[in-house]
This record gives structure tokens, C-alpha cells and sequence, in this order.
């Protein structure tokens, strides 16, 4: 089995090389995809080589799989801090708004990688579907919570689990995907939409026939 390429790299200008192939490796995915992303912007965008590239990585799926392991890890744990018990409705709302958003933009290069994998690679399909699920079934248990107090009756509770995920997913992606966008956008407007459109959706009670 080969390993993976940080335990190829145990000199410091090897890590730093590594880290150099990955920070233009998520530039160029960022602003061009990564079906579009070729080495050779990547190795350009590093001012390196393509040989060098091949040093630390197969290929491009190879690098996103290496990417995807650790970003699951994070992911999992920015999800289940925003869980934190003591907090009201409306906090809960915003705090699981902010996780979703703050995990995408921060691993802005490996959701659109693993995405756009996810439609031709059964593997990645699996990575997607896990990265998923974790926000699903919180999602799914704070909509059960929230039914015992009369909210949102009459929804199935991973349904609409799945359409709010989904729902964050493509707003985070269209926000933030394309040349430019991430730096332009404004944190606070979005996580406020988002934490609005969350909180709405999950804790509205009926009032009775309008």
C-alpha cells in the first residue's frame, strides 16, 4: 500500500512543498473546479513543476482522497459543537448555520472536489453521502425535538433534514464557487440568511387557518 504523502515528506522542504502543491491545488479548484483543474495549473499555480507534483500524489483523485479524510474529521467536529446543549431555538439555528457555512468555506476546494467526484466515482459517492449524513441526523433529531413542542408538525423529520442540508449545501456553493466570489461575499449577511431560513423552517408553530 502506498502512504500517504505527509509521511513521505519528514524533511521540513518537503512539508513545505506539500503544503505549497495543496494551498494551489485548492486556489485553482476554488475558481475553476475540479473536473477543469489540470496538474499543470496546479503545478503553475505552485510555481513547480509537474514532476514535483507527482512526488507527493498519483494524481488528482489521489490528492482530494488524502484532502477528504481529514476534512471529514474536521467536518464532524465543527457539526457536533454547534449541538452544544443549553442553547435556545433561535442560538441552536444560528450556531448550526454558522458550522455549515464556516466548514465550507474553509474547505471550500474539497466540498466542490468531492461533489463533482461524487457524479462519476462511487468512492467519492461514499465520501459525500458520509459527509452528509452527520448534519442529516442532527438536523433529524433537532426537528424530532422540536415536533414534542408543537413545532413543524406533520414534516417527516429526515426529510426535511435532507432538503435543509441540501438546501445549505447549493446556497454555500453558489455564494462562494467562482473567481473571486469568497472574497467578495459577506460572512455575516449569509450565516444571518441561513440561520433565519433554519430557524423558520424547524421551529414555526401553526397559528390556524389564514
Amino acid at each position: 500500500m502506498r502512504v500517504g504523502p505527509r509521511e513521505q515528506s519528514p524533511t521540513l522542504r518537503g512539508r513545505q512543498t506539500l503544503a505549497a502543491i495543496d494551498a494551489a491545488a485548492r486556489v485553482v479548484i476554488a475558481r475553476k473546479g475540479f473536473l477543469a483543474t489540470t496538474i499543470s495549473d496546479i503545478a503553475a499555480e505552485a510555481d513547480k513543476s509537474t514532476a514535483t507534483f507527482y512526488n507527493y500524489y498519483d494524481s488528482k483523485e489521489s490528492m482530494v482522497r488524502e484532502w477528504a479524510q481529514r476534512f471529514l474529521d474536521d467536518a464532524r467536529d465543527r457539526a457536533l459543537a454547534a449541538g452544544k446543549p443549553g442553547l435556545s431555538n433561535r442560538e441552536r439555528a444560528y450556531e448550526a448555520a454558522a458550522a455549515h457555512w464556516n466548514i465550507y468555506r474553509s474547505r471550500l476546494a474539497e466540498i466542490i472536489s468531492v461533489s463533482q467526484l461524487a457524479m462519476v466515482n462511487d468512492d467519492f459517492a461514499e465520501y459525500w453521502t458520509d459527509l452528509c449524513a452527520l448534519p442529516i441526523s442532527l438536523i433529524t433529531a433537532a426537528v424530532e425535538r422540536a415536533q414534542l413542542d408543537g413545532c413543524c408538525l406533520g414534516d417527516d423529520p429526515k426529510l426535511l433534514a435532507v432538503a435543509l442540508v441540501s438546501m445549505l449545501n447549493q446556497f454555500c456553493y453558489f455564494q462562494l464557487y467562482g473567481e473571486g466570489k469568497a472574497d467578495a461575499v459577506d460572512d455575516a449577511a449569509c450565516i444571518n440568511t441561513l440561520a433565519n431560513v433554519f430557524y423558520r423552517t424547524i421551529y414555526h408553530k401553526e397559528t390556524g387557518p389564514t
